[in-house]
């Protein structure tokens, strides 16, 4: 059995694929350890040059498994794919347009084996084309982490990204739990969010482990799109995991929920986002998920903007909302300013495949 299981989703990437793939097959961890090592790319029916290029690493790397669709199901389904076909111990999605630091591998294997998490968390960076890489570093969570801890003890864990890559998760535990990535826009919501709740070792590795590239061309952060809608859909589906567990996971719900509300106007919010004619339908499906998930008791009011939009939602202000939008837009744009009102968290940005 392998130690690592590296899942790359492939679908028109033919320009970023090399450059993953080099990342990986050279690092010293796999010239060194080629057994602790597989790589799954799941060819997603891409119809580009990606299959040609798998081919050609296939051929001169043993622990490369190529898995071609015949159709193309979408970045959840070629991941969940992969994972179906894995066999080491820990299974670790690393999108195709992205890549590894030098070193990762080596840091990555030494953390697991010696904390032995179901879930390990890593640092990482936004590489953008234009500007400097911005670093996100594990303590975004709180300093003074312990070797392994349970979300429910730092949930502030939370405030990091909720993005796959950067999650590295022991396979055995997604098997017991039945974990799996759905369908749709947003798919990292409503599979890393159960992981960390359900995990019962969180253990953290505060170095950079990951090049999160940022490329607006294709991206579904920077597309207009009723698709945006989807993001509803993978809210309902980490409340319902909370469900499954009412005793374990009760506690957490009234912060779950706090957060569904600051990511779904987050959304809202990004004027390449949800349509102009499809605003409004967008906030009465907002309000309809406010009162759908509102714990019993209610949940607590955020300060600041954060609050104020999330007492529109439960009162179906809709114009209040645009009326506020407008004038906050308007003031920005006297000042120079950029952003949306009560931004101080990172927003979830997360791709498809197709």
């Amino acid at each position: 059995m392998p130690l690592l299981s590296l899942i790359v989703p492939v679908y028109r990437v033919e320009d970023y694929l090399a450059q993953c793939l080099d990342s990986i097959f050279n690092q010293s961890f796999a010239e060194r350890s080629p057994d602790e090592l597989e790589v799954i790319a799941v060819d997603d029916a891409s119809d580009d040059g990606s299959a040609k290029i798998l081919a050609w690493y296939a051929e001169r790397h043993g622990n490369l498994k190529v898995v071609t669709l015949e159709r193309n199901g979408g970045l959840g389904a070629a991941r969940n794919t992969g994972i179906d076909h894995a066999t080491g111990r820990y299974v670790w999605c690393v999108d195709s347009d992205d890549w590894l630091p030098d070193g990762t591998l080596d840091a990555v294997a030494e953390r697991v084996t010696a904390t032995d998490p179901d879930l390990l968390v890593t640092g990482y960076a936004r590489v953008y084309p234009d500007r400097p890489a911005e670093h996100h570093p594990v303590t975004d969570a709180g300093a003074d982490l312990p070797e392994t801890f349970t979300f429910a003890q730092r949930p502030k864990l939370l405030d990091i990204l909720w993005i796959a890559c950067n999650k590295v998760i022991r396979r055995d535990f997604l098997t017991r739990y039945g974990l799996r990535f759905g369908p749709g826009w947003y798919e990292d919501v409503a599979f890393v969010l159960p992981v960390m709740l359900a995990a019962e070792r969180i253990s953290v590795l505060d170095r950079y482990c990951y090049a999160y590239r940022q490329r607006p061309a294709g991206a579904i952060t920077f597309t207009v799109s009723e698709r945006h809608f989807e993001v509803f859909d993978q809210w309902t589906r980490v409340f319902d995991f909370l469900d499954t567990d009412p005793g374990r996971y009760g506690a957490l719900r009234p912060l779950l929920f706090q957060r569904m509300i600051w990511h779904c106007f987050q959304v809202l919010g990004h004027e390449s986002r949800v349509p102009r004619s499809m605003r409004r339908a967008y906030f009465a499906r907002l309000t309809e998920q406010y009162a759908r998930h509102l714990p019993t008791g209610g949940a607590p009011i955020p300060p600041g903007n954060d609050g104020v939009k999330q007492r529109m939602a439960a009162a179906g202000a809709y114009r209040l909302f645009e009326l506020s939008m407008t004038a906050w837009q308007l003031r920005n744009r006297m000042s120079g300013q950029t952003g949306q009102p009560g931004t101080r968290r990172p927003a979830v940005a997360t791709g498809g495949t197709g």
